[in-house]
């Protein structure tokens, strides 16, 4: 039995059906985690699906929202020099705030152990990593004394949030301007190291990831595999950044080749325990980069194509536009408008979250050409689905899933319009209620 399916790069649609059983088969191949890395999520939908923020208290319509959208997972700075203003003294109580937010709405936190302290580092002159512009801020920890402060606090927070189900990681994008003065990778794998003995320490089954590295940085990704952190860390995270005219799907090869650094320096027996994490990942929807359809799009196929490549986490950067300037790069990458208004990016991750919720990627099909993606997806409880788009033009093609038994389609298109299907004996066909729709 075929099926004909329109699709387009415009968000994938899903069909549901009875599908042959043997596909079931392979519903539970799922990736081998480390024992202790209970809080890197199953490669299942939505467990993975996570989104940046950048509050900590307040903002709890913001919290409301997240959830109702089926993210799973926010991604936030944990600032040093908000928590320790005193040596030796920790504040966590807005981070206690956030976190008893997040649990209210089945939320879980990675938390990103960052950035410098004055208490123990000087001021320095660097460049400001969204502006590009000088300016005076604190040197990263660089020095036997900031170092070991730095992996003090980490460890101190690992402990007191004992049981509230964080990742925790250490830095964020320490290859570019984020680390001051300037980039140094031996700088960062010696406080990486550090941070990793000093938590497994005082918590040993604290969930542990880094490098959360801008783009794929080679030379800096080895220095920082070859360090030694392997040992301790429970996944290793990218921010597979790239231009509005390169869609999700590229990241394959990358994802192929930094497994492969971690298969050479990994402790033996590790290397297939040690999960790969997109940690930041967004499009701007600015008036140069993405469209608005195109950002939406992304954004989904992202989540899709990463679990094919068996990445289990995927962080959407960024909840909210952080400004109005249509023009400005930084300020168009959100879900919704400053004002809370969705964006189509909003609706087409709340379409993914329920629709495929609980399911997992089975295979892909193979089709004819490569820029066409067809994915079987299927559910503990029997169910499967197929999710089609292409990278292409929009066309029609001909599935083969070896359907059995089905009597009919019910199609859901990216942005969670209906699309109607027939399913004949010999042959099947579907049609899209709503134009430019795969």
């Amino acid at each position: 039995m075929k099926l004909n399916s329109r699709l387009s790069p415009c968000g994938p649609v899903s069909l549901c059906g009875s599908f042959n059983s043997m596909l079931a088969a392979a519903l539970f191949c799922t990736l081998t985690l480390s024992s202790r890395a209970a809080e890197i999520p199953e490669p299942v939908l939505s467990a993975g699906v996570g989104v940046n923020i950048h509050f900590v208290t307040g903002c709890e319509r913001d919290l409301d929202l997240i959830a109702a959208a089926g993210f799973k997972f926010v991604r936030m700075d944990f600032a040093w020099a908000s928590i320790e203003t005193k040596k030796g003294v920790y504040d966590w109580s807005s981070y206690e705030e956030l976190l008893r937010h997040l649990e209210e709405r089945g939320l879980r936190a990675l938390l990103i152990l960052d950035y410098s302290n004055p208490l123990y580092e000087a001021t320095v002159t660097g460049t400001n990593p969204l502006t590009h512009l000088e300016h005076r801020t604190t040197a990263s920890p660089q020095h036997p004394e900031s170092v070991a402060a730095f992996a003090r606090w980490s460890a101190a927070a690992a402990k007191h949030f004992h049981g509230r189900h964080v990742i925790w990681e250490i830095w964020n994008e320490p290859n570019i301007q984020f680390w001051s003065p300037k980039p140094d990778a031996e700088q960062y794998a010696t406080l990486a190291l550090a941070t990793c003995k000093a938590i497994r320490e005082s918590e040993p089954g604290a969930t542990i990831i880094g490098p959360a590295s801008s783009e794929f940085p080679w030379a800096f990704l080895e220095t920082f595999l070859k360090s030694g952190v392997l040992e301790y860390l429970d996944a290793v995270s990218v921010h597979p950044y790239r231009n509005p005219r390169t869609p999700p799907e590229t990241a394959a090869a990358d994802y192929g080749k930094l497994r492969k650094l971690i298969e050479r320096y990994a402790p033996a027996g590790r290397a297939k325990q040690i999960p790969i994490l997109s940690g930041e990942w967004g499009y701007s929807s600015n008036t140069k980069g993405a469209s608005l359809e195109t950002q939406a799009a992304f954004a989904v196929r992202q989540q899709l194509a990463n679990l094919l490549e068996g990445v289990p986490l995927s962080i959407w950067y960024d909840w909210k536009n952080d400004g109005e300037d249509p023009n400005e790069n930084e300020h168009n990458f959100g879900t919704v408008l400053p004002d809370l208004s969705p964006k189509p990016a909003y609706t087409a991750i709340k379409t993914l979250t329920r629709e495929l919720s609980g399911y997992r990627i089975v295979r892909r099909l193979g089709l004819e050409s490569e820029k066409d993606y067809a994915l079987i997806c299927a559910n503990a409880a029997g169910g499967q689905k197929i999710v089609t788009w292409t990278l292409g033009e929009p066309h029609l093609v001909t599935l083969d899933p070896d359907l059995k038994g089905a009597k009919a389609f019910a199609g859901v298109t990216g942005s969670g319009g209906a699309a109607s299907a027939r399913v004949d004996a010999a042959r099947s066909s579907s049609s899209n209620a709503e134009s430019g729709s795969t």
